[in-house]
């Protein structure tokens, strides 16, 4: 074999070749470049768009900014009508979008969009639930037959980590529901904390859902209790908190 020539790639050379991992786009596919972090003209570099979050509009990035303020969307060219699942909705427009009523317009909790429809002489807020960053959504969109929540619930919801679906549960349950949020992370409990200044209907409770008994005497009865804590004795976990 003649030295520089590599059976795999050709061109410049493997994927060793001259630079680093990739070389000088060799590599697999010739001038096409190699699979390296900095090789190639069509390398698989690390600075590729960021993955566009669901909503009514393609794009956007996944950002876990929390609380900053998405542009607010227009109403002129999308349209609402309520899903099956009392206090969820449909966002009809150039894509469609499960949403939910803001509870309090003009804030966004993760970077969420939001679009105000005009009714009447009044604007009402939704914002977009994005079934990849919540179980919830992706399981109404799945088609689940009941989720048991509605407004004017009460919900203990185990597992609230920063509040993503619990913003959205407060959404749901409306002014008149209540979200006894269960949290046992202390990093995560202060963003929780942070969102309930907000919306007032969220009761956040840094404990651990293994240990019901801690935070008993905060919890009233409840509707539905909904776990979402990832762990293999859930089922034991769900039934110490029934």
């Amino acid at each position: 074999m003649k030295p520089g020539f590599s059976p795999r790639g050709g061109g410049f050379g493997g994927r060793g070749g001259f630079g680093d991992r990739g070389g000088r786009g060799g590599g697999r596919g010739g001038f096409g470049g190699g699979r390296g972090r900095g090789g190639g003209f069509r390398g698989r570099g690390r600075g590729g768009g960021g993955r566009g979050g669901g909503g009514f509009q393609s794009g956007g990035n996944r950002g876990r900014g929390r609380g900053g303020k998405r542009g607010n969307q227009s109403g002129k060219n999308v349209m609402v009508e309520p899903h099956r699942h009392e206090g969820v909705f449909i966002c009809r427009g150039k894509e469609d979008a499960l949403v939910t009523k803001n509870l309090v317009p003009g804030e966004s909790v993760y970077g969420e969009k939001r679009v105000s429809i005009a009714e009447g002489d009044d604007k009402i807020e939704y914002r977009a639930w994005n079934p990849f960053r919540s179980k919830l959504a992706a399981a109404i969109l799945g088609g689940v037959d009941q989720i048991h929540i509605k407004p004017g619930a009460k919900v203990l919801y185990l597992g609230a980590a920063s509040g993503t679906t619990v913003s959205h549960v407060s959404d749901i349950v409306g002014p008149d529901g209540l979200v006894y949020a269960v949290e046992f992370s202390h990093r995560s409990g202060r963003d929780l904390i942070n969102l309930a200044k907000k919306r007032t209907n969220i009761i956040p409770v840094i404990e651990d859902a293994r240990h019901p008994h801690k935070y008993r005497m905060l919890i009233a009865m409840v509707d539905v209790i909904l776990a979402d804590v990832a762990q293999p004795d859930q089922t034991r976990i769900v039934a110490l908190n029934a």
